[in-house]
This record gives C-alpha cells, sequence and structure tokens, in this order.
C-alpha cells in the first residue's frame, strides 16, 4: 500500500532517513518550538506535548494534509533528559548513564489539516549502557555529535553505538521513530 505524502514537523536529519528508508514521501516543515517543558515531568506526556506542539505549529502552514511531528526523551530514574545544552552537561548525562539501564521515549503526532484529527503514540525502548570510564566520555563529547541527540548520544553512526550493551523493544525509536508503529498508524490515519 502506497502510503500518502506528509508533511514533517522536524529539522532531525535522523528522522529524515527513516522515513526515506521506508517510502515515505514528505516535506520538511521548519517550526520554531521550545523543546523543554518543564512543566511536565511524565516522560509520556511529555514528548506527546512536545510533538503535539511541532505538528501543530507545522499543521498551521498548509491548507491541507497529514503532518507528523515527533519529540525523543531518554529517562532515567525519574528525571528526563533533552538535548544537551553544554558540553559539561553532555558529560554529566553520560556519567549518569553509564551502567545502568534508561529508557528512550519518543512520542509522535499526527494531523489531518483542515480537520485537525488527531492520532498520537508514545514507544518506549529500555537501553543499558556498559560503565564507561571519564576518558571515553569526554573524548565523545569533544567530537560534538551528543550536542544534538536527546540524552547525550546517538545509537546510529558514531561512537556511542558501542556505549550500548543492551536493547529491549525498537531500535529505531532509539534513533528517533519508532518505523513500526508509524507506518502503521500513518497507514489508519490517511483511510480514516
Amino acid at each position: 500500500m502506497k502510503l500518502t505524502h506528509i508533511y514533517l514537523a522536524s529539522k532531525s536529519p535522523r528522522r529524515q532517513q527513516l522515513l526515506r528508508a521506508i517510502g515515505i514521501q514528505y516535506t520538511i516543515i521548519e517550526v520554531d518550538v521550545e523543546e523543554n517543558n518543564h512543566a511536565i515531568d511524565n516522560p509520556t506526556e511529555y514528548v506527546l506535548d512536545i510533538s503535539y506542539k511541532k505538528a501543530d505549529a507545522a499543521a498551521r502552514k498548509i491548507k491541507s494534509g497529514i503532518v507528523a511531528g515527533a519529540d525523543t526523551i531518554v529517562y532515567l530514574e525519574g528525571k528526563i533528559f533533552t538535548k544537551p545544552s553544554s558540553e559539561k552537561n553532555a558529560i554529566e548525562m553520560l556519567r549518569a548513564l553509564s551502567g545502568k539501564t534508561h529508557q528512550v521515549y519518543t512520542g509522535f503526532t499526527l494531523l489531518k489539516v483542515p480537520s485537525m484529527n488527531r492520532l498520537q503514540h508514545c514507544e518506549v525502548t529500555d537501553v543499558t549502557f556498559r560503565l564507561l570510564s571519564d576518558d571515553e566520555i569526554i573524548e565523545y563529547v569533544k567530537t560534538g555529535a551528543p550536542m544534538d541527540k536527546a540524552g547525550g548520544y546517538g545509537i546510529q553512526n558514531d561512537l556511542s553505538a558501542v556505549f550500548v550493551d543492551k536493547i529491549n523493544g525498537d531500535f529505531f525509536n532509539v534513533v528517533g521513530l519508532p518505523l513500526t508503529r508509524f507506518y502503521l498508524a500513518l497507514k489508519q490515519f490517511q483511510n480514516a
């Protein structure tokens, strides 16, 4: 089944790459949405709120179509980790994750314009890090790679892939979009 063209409210090159990989055609709509919501401490509510705000901001820029917004965070011991605010913050995040299991939450929102019908989903994946040395953490942070990634690491295409000891759940969710869930949701939504 051919999926409809969508509008993507995301500048993430990883999400774009994932959509291309499964043949979804999209147009980027850049939106300026604050991605830190300190008023919400529930990780599911957090990612669904931010993904909705992104999709809603993009939906206001088109006349008709389906808009997708997404947000990914790392959750450890009651604390939400977004993108690091500084190298020091990235080091602190990676030290906290070292030797522990954390959860990666990705929420996505689909909005149909002009009806503004909404479909949302949140996926959770457990990721276990091996014990990391301070040297490994500092060398990784020096590359600049952690600065645009939730929790300060990317599981794909960089050194932090070797930080991961085990994954329980959807690998693509950790990259930034749970592909199977997104595909099924879009398929359902375009026919609704």
